[in-house]
């Protein structure tokens, strides 16, 4: 029987961070969800069977809402999940200040705050850490460079805070799904076929995290030939350097790329 825990699920009203609360509620544990639309997180709640108390509405990039949901968790937090993230897709000479600083202040910065922030907490409940990132942290797609260096930094968060906790009893947990199939999809869509992109559902998503996060994994990555590339990256990278970039050449690959600036 699993043993219930409390969990903080960013990004909770849509998407991954909607089927994160629902696998956490059918595992039978407490979760405390936050977001920036209130109406999104009452759908998740309703979803998910959550009550009114459990919807704790906040900005984490707001050091004042930070503060606020220190507050609302009070002084034990077993499962922090960093899951809200923000997404732009495009040639980087074709993003502008504001989409660079969203992608780092929502998908890096946030969470390495929040979760400062909440350490007392976590360590009060010997805890864990979850950090969604993406395979996008490992194999930097062309066309998503912001994107992948947030990522890449949240890995990087991760693997130093998993060893400057080492003995402290609380554990971190990198979650590298690929891309999934949320309201983000439209950002990327017309680039799917043309970098031969796999999609889950945030349902598998959801599934497979909370396997690792239960497991007390190090890290989890999605089973297929993103696994695999992830280790040619690692140990050849120029391998990598020479499929990727053919797919970012070929001209499907840049009609879509043009569709998209279209939209």
């Amino acid at each position: 029987m699993t043993q219930k825990k409390t969990v903080l699920i960013t990004g909770a009203g849509s998407g991954i961070g909607r089927a994160l609360t629902m696998e956490a509620a059918r595992l039978g544990h407490v979760p405390l969800i936050t977001g920036r639309n209130r109406h999104k997180l009452e759908d998740t709640a309703t979803l998910a069977g959550l009550p009114e108390s459990a919807i704790l509405p906040a900005d984490v990039t707001l050091a004042e809402d930070r503060a606020r949901l220190v507050v609302q968790v009070g002084g034990r937090l077993d499962i922090l999940i960093n899951n809200a993230g923000c997404l732009t897709v495009g040639r980087l000479t074709d993003l502008g200040d504001a989409q660079l600083q969203a992608m780092t202040d929502t998908n890096l910065m946030a969470p390495i705050a929040l979760t400062r922030d909440l350490l007392p907490a976590l360590r009060a409940g010997q805890g864990r850490v979850a950090n969604i990132g993406s395979v996008f942290g490992d194999i930097a797609y062309p066309y998503f460079a912001a994107y992948s260096a947030t990522k890449f930094g949240l890995r990087g968060f991760s693997d130093a805070l998993r060893r400057e906790l080492s003995g402290s009893g609380v554990g971190v947990t990198y979650i590298a799904p690929r891309a999934a199939r949320t309201a983000a999809e439209s950002e990327f869509g017309a680039l799917i076929e043309p970098l031969d992109m796999t999609l889950d559902s945030a349902e598998r998503v959801a599934t497979e995290a909370w396997e690792a996060i239960r497991k007390g994994k190090r890290e989890s990555f999605p089973r297929g030939k993103e696994r695999f590339f992830v280790k040619v990256q690692r140990l050849f990278p120029q391998l990598v350097d020479r499929s990727v970039g053919a797919q970012a050449r070929a001209e499907k690959t840049i009609a879509a790329l043009d569709s998209l600036r279209r939209v």
